[in-house]
């Protein structure tokens, strides 16, 4: 396929997957249920946090993490007492446990309560062009609390060469301009053009195969690869070709 051809192809696949009929199989269907911007933010987060596996098991255990937060995420994170915290004790999904949880309800609330909340401190602050450096520096305000080692490995530092799959999703999410009802857009401070494709073993895949990406390794350097083929086709709103690579990769095979 010539360019004009892959850019066809894929913006129909876009239309085909960016509906909401895709919310109905995949983890954003979480923060879909809630309506305030921080319920949606902190729902969102947690549910992109643990984006990695089964995902009827990811959806399932991300609803779960909402019940144990009495279904009202931003109260339980802003006015949680210690004791309160127990509760989350015995949440398991993969290799996220309990203590990780509890170390993310005490550092959401850090965020609020010091950094003004997940979109001031996700800014991009530098002339940049995408979220690598926002995206380590959001990693050390997220652990400024006292925290376990172990639970680190649970926010990806892209300066470390992380494709920091999960929290591009995120961002996707919170950002993106989608007027089918699929990405909340919530973030007016932040641009669209700026975002990069969650990079993962699927959309990975077919993007090679559409000679979107030679690089073999999904870390940052591939990840910036495709950032500069997506953004030919689409300068404003490149990660709208995730849809695209994500559903052929998945649901079709490719």
């Amino acid at each position: 396929m010539n360019k004009k051809e892959l850019k066809l192809f894929l913006d129909e696949k876009v239309e085909q997957y960016n509906n909401p009929i895709f919310v109905t199989s995949d983890p954003i269907q979480i923060p879909h249920l809630f309506s305030r911007k921080e319920d949606i933010e902190i729902a969102a987060f947690l549910s992109a946090t643990i984006s990695w596996g089964n995902r009827k098991m990811i959806i399932k255990n991300a609803t779960k993490m909402m019940q144990l937060l009495d279904n009202d995420p931003y109260e339980f994170v802003l006015n949680h007492k210690e004791k309160d915290l127990n509760s989350l004790n015995n949440f398991v999904h993969r290799t996220f446990n309990g203590i990780d949880f509890k170390q993310f309800i005490k550092s959401l609330k850090h965020i609020y309560t010091t950094h003004n909340g997940l979109e001031n401190a996700l800014k991009i602050r530098d002339n940049s062009k995408n979220y690598q450096t926002a995206i380590h520096t959001f990693k050390q305000l997220f652990f400024e609390e006292t925290h376990e080692k172990r639970t680190l490995k649970h926010v990806s530092d892209p300066l470390k060469n992380s494709a920091a799959k999960r929290i591009n999703m995120f961002l996707r999410w919170m950002v993106r301009n989608d007027t089918t009802g699929v990405d909340f857009g919530l973030w007016k401070t932040h641009n669209p053009a700026n975002l990069s494709c969650p990079l993962d073993v699927h959309s990975g895949n077919v993007a090679r195969k559409l000679k979107l990406l030679k690089r073999k390794q999904n870390d940052w350097k591939a990840l910036s690869e495709l950032d500069t083929s997506l953004r030919k086709l689409d300068d404003k709103d490149p990660v709208k070709y995730d849809f695209a690579l994500f559903g052929l990769g998945v649901f079709e095979k490719f």
